[in-house]
C-alpha cells in the first residue's frame, strides 16, 4: 500500500502505473485524474477518478464498460482475468459455482449482452452468486441508457474498493 502523500508525489507515469489497474484495462482514467492533484483524501482521489469517467465521451465510457469480463465467464474459467478481477469474483463465490448456478450465470450473461451490447457489471465484492443472479435479472428490465449509468456506478464502486486496498490516508500527514 502507498500513502496518499506518496500518491500525490508520483509523476504521471508512476501514477498511471499504480492506479491504472483500478479501472479494468482503462489506465486513461488515472491519466486524466493525475492532473487534478494534489488530493486531500482518498475519497477526493476517488471522486477525481470517477469524474474523469463521467466527463469522458460516451464511446470511451462504453469501451470502459466493455473492458470488464463477464462474471464467471469464459475468461474466468480459462484463468485470463486480471488479478483484481480474479480476487473479486472469487470473493463472491463465482470461482466454485455448482453447475446449475454456473449455467444460470452463463444464461444471464448471454441475455444481458444480447439486450444491452456489453457485459453485466456488478461489484462482485458486495454480492453472493444468488444476489448477482437476482440483481442481473432485475436489470434486464431497464433501458440501455439506464444500464450504462448503472454499469458506470458499479465500476465506480469496484474502483473505490480497489483504491482502498492500494492507498491509505496517513493521519500524521494532515
Amino acid at each position: 500500500m502507498l500513502s496518499l502523500a506518496e500518491i500525490n508525489d508520483l509523476d504521471e507515469d508512476a501514477f498511471v502505473r499504480t492506479l491504472g489497474p483500478l479501472f479494468e484495462h482503462s489506465s486513461w482514467v488515472a491519466g486524466t485524474a493525475w492532473h487534478r492533484r494534489p488530493f486531500g483524501s482518498v475519497s477526493a482521489l476517488h471522486g477525481a477518478l470517477v469524474e474523469s469517467v463521467a466527463q469522458a465521451p460516451r464511446e470511451r465510457q462504453l469501451a470502459l464498460i466493455d473492458s470488464h469480463p463477464e462474471l464467471g465467464g469464459h475468461a474466468a474459467r480459462r484463468g485470463e482475468l486480471t488479478a483484481e478481477s480474479t480476487r473479486e469474483q472469487a470473493s463472491a463465490g463465482l470461482a466454485q459455482l455448482p453447475s446449475d448456478e454456473a449455467d444460470a450465470l452463463v444464461r444471464l450473461n448471454r441475455s444481458y449482452r444480447e439486450r444491452f451490447g456489453f457485459p453485466l457489471i456488478v461489484c462482485a465484492r458486495e454480492h453472493t452468486p444468488d444476489s448477482i443472479l437476482a440483481y442481473g435479472a432485475a436489470r434486464l428490465e431497464h433501458s440501455r441508457e439506464e444500464e450504462i449509468d448503472i454499469a458506470l456506478g458499479e465500476i465506480a464502486k469496484i474502483a473505490e474498493l480497489r483504491l482502498r486496498d492500494a492507498v491509505f490516508e496517513d493521519p500524521a500527514a494532515g
